[in-house]
């Protein structure tokens, strides 16, 4: 199953919220993201079926190994991509908005590029 940019900011979203309290639920990747509960419900339900997250019985989301990867490979590009353009000089808010647009569609060879350039002692 690939993944769409939405389902790519849901599982990074509850990464996000999972480093923060350590338990997350629906209502918490609504409330993150502004989208209604059916929204939410929806994309849980799809991202349960790829494997990509759980759902315990106390309702509990949870990642799972896959959705781990996928999570934390598109956090780092988050990342390092909003300190890149920010030390080009773009605003922090408006680099973090045009972060999160970029870390979608870049390949993982322009990624490492800019990876490269940007963190050269790592």
């Amino acid at each position: 199953m690939t993944l769409q940019e939405s389902g790519e900011m849901y599982l990074e979203t509850i990464l996000i919220l999972s480093q923060k309290s350590g338990f997350v639920r629906s209502v918490d990747i609504g409330e993150k993201m502004g989208y209604s509960k059916p929204s939410v419900s929806r994309a849980v339900g799809i991202l349960r079926q790829g494997g990509y997250i759980q759902v315990g019985k106390d309702g509990g989301i949870t990642l799972t190994d896959s959705g781990r990867a996928v999570a934390e490979k598109i956090y780092e590009r988050h990342r390092l991509l909003t300190r890149f353009l920010v030390t080009l000089g773009v605003e922090e808010a408006t680099a973090a908005e045009d972060a999160c647009k970029i870390e979608h569609v870049i390949s993982d060879a322009s990624f490492e590029a800019i990876k490269r350039h940007a963190m050269p002692e790592q």
